[in-house]
């Protein structure tokens, strides 16, 4: 691969849900960074949408991504963003590289350690770049605490604190009606949703290697014992809807919005509509859809809505993780960072404060640099910088641009995978039992 930074970069999409759409926006506002080739997807309003976007051929669109692995097609592009649906995200990230495609992949990796593990060896095998969506690292306030850490400006790292709020109103989308519902359908909610988070704890304590992890949680709301008197099965037939927040007609109607949660309940919004017209299909598809569904009712929804991890570090550190879902903040984390002469606190967003033990003053630290992750704005701008940064690193053939390498994002999976088996087993688990 040539080493250019001017080189246009080209890609398949496969996958081209929520995320997958959004990963397809660097191409549409920088085209000569980035071009998008051909997409894959089984719904047929999502192809027809990106199809029109993107200008593409007849030929380059398909109904199933295993048709573009295929031994009698050509690799069409350098690149293959995978962001399918969890369960087949092994299956098409060794495929693909197999094929020769530069890898950038939607967390979580995959649903079973041994296929993580595999995903990362025929990469390797096939000399092929893998990069883990693990987007948060990318920001420059959570750039801005690693540097203050390796500078020991709070002396020795003692211990972390770091909570995800997911929102109350998130998890029922998501985790209660949503495509992550179910563990058998898609996985468990600590990987689905905090692989990134237990990637942060393990960035900031390296070169310290997590060794012991325990965890606690359980699906406390979100069943039928918690079912109002009263209620029907749907939210838009429900004489106590009104007493509830977790109402669909709350969360997709009463505020209007055509982006996301909305374009998932209805992923065919054009946009020369209006939310008028909009409206009326909400309507529609929370009357006979999984989204319209009462969260206490007959979602088939088995996922913890609270968990707490802990971890040990080799040298004796500590860090907590804690996923909430019943918050008011969506997805805004904060972290304390203890050292043995100052901490760091990440009020979430952008500001990062420095307390100092031997002056006892507070220094802010203000992190807005997020010049062009306007146009991708998921998690705070982090999509964008990951994209590009996966973008450029092909380009210029320099890997080291990549935030988190495959050896990274592999160890804070089995984090993950080991802390929920903590979980289950009520113990705690060794981290080199699954190495």
């Amino acid at each position: 691969m040539e080493a250019n930074e001017n080189r246009q970069i080209t890609g398949i999409i496969v996958g081209c849900g929520n995320r997958g759409q959004n990963y397809a926006e660097y191409a549409r506002y920088l085209p000569k960074s980035f071009r998008l080739i051909a997409i894959a997807d089984p719904r047929s309003v999502v192809r027809k949408k990106l199809q029109k976007i993107y200008s593409l051929e007849d030929k380059y669109v398909y109904d199933d991504w295993r048709q573009l692995a295929d031994s009698n097609v050509e690799r069409l592009a350098d690149c293959a963003l995978i962001t399918l649906p969890d369960r087949e995200h092994h299956e098409a990230a060794v495929q693909l590289a197999k094929k020769g495609y530069h890898i950038l992949l939607e967390k979580p990796m995959a649903t079973k350690i041994e296929h993580c593990k595999e995903i990362v060896q025929v990469c390797r095998d096939n000399n092929v770049l893998l990069t883990v969506c693990h987007v948060l690292r990318y920001l420059p306030v959570v750039k801005k605490i690693k540097e203050l850490l390796d500078k020991n400006v709070i002396g020795k790292l003692i211990s972390i604190q770091h909570i995800e709020p997911v929102g109350f109103w998130h998890f029922a989308h998501s985790f209660v009606r949503g495509n992550w519902h179910n563990e058998n359908d898609s996985c468990f909610s600590l990987l689905a949703k905090c692989c990134h988070d237990l990637d942060l704890i393990q960035y900031w304590m390296q070169p310290r290697r997590c060794t012991h992890i325990s965890s606690f949680g359980k699906l406390m709301h979100f069943n039928s014992e918690n079912k109002p008197k009263g209620a029907s099965d749907r939210c838009l037939t429900c004489p106590v809807e009104s007493t509830c927040p977790y109402s669909a007609k709350k969360i997709y109607m009463e505020n209007p919005n055509m982006g996301w949660p909305v374009s998932v309940v209805v992923p065919d919004i054009e946009e020369s509509e209006n939310w008028n017209q909009v409206k009326v299909k909400v309507k529609n598809a929370l009357e006979t859809g999984p989204y319209g569904k009462c969260v206490y009712g007959d979602c088939n929804n088995d996922v913890v809505d609270q968990q707490v991890v802990i971890l040990n570090f080799d040298d004796g550190a500590t860090a907590t993780m804690q996923m909430v879902a019943f918050t008011e903040q969506v997805c805004q984390r904060t972290s304390r960072i203890f050292g043995t002469h100052g901490e760091l606190t990440w009020t979430g967003k952008d500001t990062l404060i420095h307390y100092d033990f031997l002056t006892q003053k507070r220094t802010v630290y203000d992190e807005t640099d997020c010049s062009g992750a306007g146009i991708m704005s998921g998690h705070g701008g982090a999509d964008f910088f990951a994209m590009d940064s996966f973008i450029r690193a092909l380009s210029s053939n320099k890997p080291e641009l990549i935030g988190t390498g495959p050896e990274d994002s592999l160890t804070s999976h089995i984090i993950a995978f080991a802390a929920e088996i903590a979980r289950k087993e009520n113990r705690v688990c060794r981290l080199d039992e699954f190495l």
